[in-house]
């Protein structure tokens, strides 16, 4: 797969319903966006044998205990804790292969085996970290897929909640803690770890490469052509940022000052 194809395959994907979201497929196509023609084969056989084998595991367990057990042990998919900075981190193919990850890479296994064996599960986009949110019998449960599917208690919510700078009447609300998000914020959130690193590092190529992602994913927000502006601007390119601005100047939002004014200052510059 080429570049310009795994940006059909993200605009297609952008148009995709909240139900239909192709969460593996599109995580795949961002992977081979940032380095193209690879085989994405790696990712699928993983998918398929941890969907095989919590389908297996099913009826003896509980589902939160199945998935973690399927995951962890059987899959040995676990978080980096040697080398968190590692670019395959964020990568499906590269996790596939080495096993090893960020919590929201991990969790797109996750959340693709689970709902292909009937379990419900869904992305939390919790502080600085992100989790799992599994139905069971007894309510839901939080499961943390860097620490190899281990549950998290709601004390321990609480607590990494107060951690990370949130109020303690907040905090102490486990509803608002597992809010579940849907498979296409789980995957932008995981394209805004990689734009935050890309600028850190002044990867610009990169950081405009995920910007642009997210403006796919998620065609109706207007803020990702406004990081790819930036990105484009940092690299000199003021034609390409003018023409991102003026993307995010079409969709309706409150921010239009601003836009307006970021597209007057590339606007003098490339004059």
């Amino acid at each position: 797969m080429t570049r310009e194809e795994a940006e059909t395959v993200l605009a297609e994907a952008g148009q995709a319903d909240d139900t239909a979201f192709p969460l593996l497929e599109a995580a795949i196509a961002c992977a081979i966006h940032d380095y193209p023609f690879r085989d994405p084969e790696p990712v699928h056989t993983l998918a398929d044998n941890a969907a095989e084998r919590l389908a297996e595991r099913i009826g003896g367990e509980s589902p939160d205990d199945a998935l973690a057990e399927t995951m962890a042990a059987d899959m040995r998919l676990n978080g980096d804790l040697l080398n968190y900075d590692h670019p395959g981190n964020t990568d499906v193919i590269d996790v596939a292969e080495r096993r090893r990850g960020l919590s929201a890479t991990l969790a797109i296994f996750y959340i693709d085996a689970a709902r292909r064996a009937g379990i419900r599960a869904q992305g939390v986009d919790f502080p600085g970290h992100f989790l799992l949110r599994v139905e069971t019998p007894d309510g839901p449960v939080a499961l943390d897929p860097f620490s190899q599917g281990r549950l998290v208690l709601p004390s321990e919510l609480t607590r990494r909640a107060l951690r990370a700078g949130l109020t303690p009447h907040v905090a102490d609300r486990l509803d608002v803690l597992m809010a579940p998000v849907s498979d296409r914020q789980a995957l932008l959130r995981l394209q805004n770890v990689l734009f935050s690193r890309a600028l850190r590092a002044r990867d610009y190529e990169g950081a405009e490469r995920s910007a642009l992602r997210r403006a796919l994913l998620d065609p109706e927000d207007h803020r990702p052509w406004l990081d790819v502006a930036a990105a484009r601007e940092k690299q000199g390119a003021l034609a390409g940022a003018l023409e991102a601005l003026s993307r995010a100047r079409s969709l309706d939002d409150p921010a239009e000052a601003h836009r307006r004014m970021s597209v007057d200052r590339v606007r003098l510059q490339l004059n």
